[in-house]
C-alpha cells in the first residue's frame, strides 16, 4: 500500500511533523514506540510502493532473530496498536493545531499523512477555466460564492465517507486476521499469570529507609539507634528505576498495563486484592517481610569473615556444581558481579501470585528484570522447569549478573527450583 499524501506538501514537511511527535510529551520516555514511528515515516515516504512486513519491522527495529514468527508472536501488532493511541491523544492535546495529521491505518503499517479540515495546506485540485460574459450570463457574487462552497462540502462528505468505508474494510479484515492469529510466545506465556485477570497486577519497588537528607549527608536506617520519626524513604536505587520502566515496556507490548507504588506504601490489601510483582531484595523492600518468600533462595546477611555484613544469597539445597551462598564483587572492588533472585509464589489469596525479582545490589535488581522482559532469555526458564509446558507454576531460580560501570551486561541462568 503506497503512502497516502493529500495535500501539497513536501517530504520535509513530514518529517518536521514526525520529529514534532516524538519530542511531544505523548511519546516522551516511550523509546520503543518512537524508533517505531521514525521506521515507518522513513520507509513510507522513502519506499512508498514497498510493503511493510511485520518480520521486517521486528528484526529491523526491535533486533529479533531471523527466526521470528509473526503468527506467534504479536509483539508488532500490538506496538502498532499503542502508536495509534499515542498518535489520537497527540492529536487530542497539544497536536489539536497541527496542519498535518499522520495516521497508521489498522491492517497496514504504511503511515497516512492527512490535511486536517480548516488547515492553510493547498489542496492538490484542478482549477475550472474562468467563465466570460459572452459564454455565461451575470451571476451575482454571493450565489457564486454558495455555489462554490457547496462544492468543495460535497467533496469533502464524498471524500470522507469513502475513507470511513475503505478504514472499517480494512479493520474487518485486520480483526479477522488477529482473531485467527493466537496470541503467543514464551513472554505471553511466562507472564500469563499476571496478565489473565481484570486486575492489573501491582508492581512494588523498594525505596530503603535513609536518616539524614542529600544535602546533609545520607545513612541506612538502624533500628538499634535511630527513630522512626527521622526515616527518610523518598529514594530508591538507578536499578529499580529502570527496571520498573523494563517491565512497563514487557507488559505493553502484551496489551497489558501495571500499576506502581513504592514499598513504603505497601498495604496487605494490596496482596490480598491483586497479583504482585517485587523489585528489590527484602533489605530494601521491607515490603516482602510481610507476605510469604522464596524458600530455596533466600536472603541472608553474612555473620562472620571479611565480608561480615554484606548481603548474599544463601542456597537453602545446594545441589552437585552449586555453592551454598552467593555474593556480589565486594565493596572494596570495582562491581562486576551480582546475584539475584527470580521466584514466582503463590500470593496470599487463592488465584493470586507474586513475582520477586531481587538482586543484592540495585544493579543485580535491574539485570533479574531485564532478564524476565526478553523472550529469549524466559523461554531458557521455562525450559528448565518441569511442565512448564502445561502452563507457568511457582518457581525459585537464581541468575548471575555481569556488571560494568553501573549497566548489566549479561545475566546468566544458574539454578532453578520448581516449588
Amino acid at each position: 500500500m503506497a503512502v497516502t499524501l493529500t495535500f501539497a506538501a513536501g517530504p520535509e514537511q513530514f518529517f518536521q511533523q514526525i520529529d514534532r511527535i516524538i519530542k511531544s510529551h505523548s511519546l516522551r520516555g516511550s523509546e520503543s514506540l518512537c524508533k517505531l514511528l521514525q521506521y515507518l515515516a522513513k520507509q513510507s515516504l522513502d519506499h512508498p510502493d514497498a510493503p511493510l512486513k511485520e518480520y521486517q519491522i521486528a528484526t529491523e527495529v526491535y533486533g529479533r532473530h531471523a527466526d521470528f514468527d509473526p503468527q506467534s508472536d504479536s509483539t508488532i501488532r500490538v506496538q502498532a496498536g499503542r502508536l495509534r493511541l499515542k498518535l489520537a491523544e497527540y492529536y487530542a492535546t497539544e497536536g489539536a493545531s497541527d496542519s498535518i495529521v499522520v495516521k497508521i491505518p489498522k491492517g497496514s503499517y504504511h503511515l497516512v499523512f492527512e490535511a486536517k479540515p480548516g488547515a492553510t495546506q493547498p489542496l492538490l485540485m484542478p482549477m475550472a477555466p474562468a467563465a466570460t460574459s459572452d459564454t455565461l450570463p451575470r451571476v451575482p457574487i454571493r450565489w457564486r460564492i454558495a455555489v462554490v462552497t457547496l462544492l468543495a462540502c460535497l467533496i469533502v462528505a464524498v471524500v470522507m465517507l469513502l475513507s470511513l468505508l475503505w478504514t472499517r474494510k480494512q479493520a474487518d479484515a485486520s480483526s479477522s486476521v488477529s482473531a485467527a492469529r493466537p496470541v503467543g510466545g514464551p513472554l505471553a506465556e511466562f507472564w500469563k499469570p499476571f496478565t489473565s485477570g481484570a486486575e492489573e497486577p501491582w508492581v512494588i519497588f523498594s525505596n530503603a529507609a535513609f536518616i539524614g537528607r542529600p544535602e546533609t549527608g545520607m545513612r541506612y536506617y538502624n533500628s538499634r539507634q535511630d527513630s522512626k520519626s527521622s526515616v527518610y524513604d523518598h529514594y530508591t536505587g538507578v536499578g529499580e528505576v529502570l527496571a520498573v520502566h523494563s517491565l512497563d515496556e514487557a507488559f505493553g507490548s502484551l496489551g497489558h498495563r501495571l500499576r506502581v507504588k513504592r514499598g513504603s506504601l505497601f498495604t496487605l490489601d494490596d496482596a490480598s486484592n491483586a497479583n504482585l510483582i517485587f523489585v528489590g531484595s527484602p533489605s530494601e523492600n521491607l515490603s516482602l517481610l510481610d507476605i510469604p518468600g522464596t524458600q530455596e533462595f533466600v536472603f541472608e546477611r553474612v555473620a562472620s569473615g571479611a565480608r561480615k555484613g554484606d548481603l548474599s544469597i544463601v542456597s537453602r539445597h545446594p545441589r552437585a556444581g552449586e555453592a551454598a551462598d552467593y555474593l556480589a564483587s565486594p565493596s572494596s572492588a570495582p562491581l562486576t558481579e551480582d546475584y539475584a533472585v527470580v521466584g514466582m509464589v503463590p500470593g496470599m489469596s487463592p488465584g493470586r501470585f507474586v513475582m520477586i525479582l531481587a538482586g543484592t545490589t540495585t544493579f543485580g535488581t535491574q539485570g533479574a528484570v531485564e532478564f524476565v522482559c526478553r523472550p529469549d532469555s524466559v523461554e531458557k526458564l521455562m525450559q528448565e522447569m518441569p511442565g512448564a509446558k502445561s502452563g507457568m507454576k511457582p518457581f525459585e531460580a537464581l541468575v548471575r549478573v555481569k556488571i560494568a560501570r553501573g549497566v548489566p551486561l549479561e545475566t546468566e541462568l544458574v539454578a532453578v527450583r520448581a516449588r
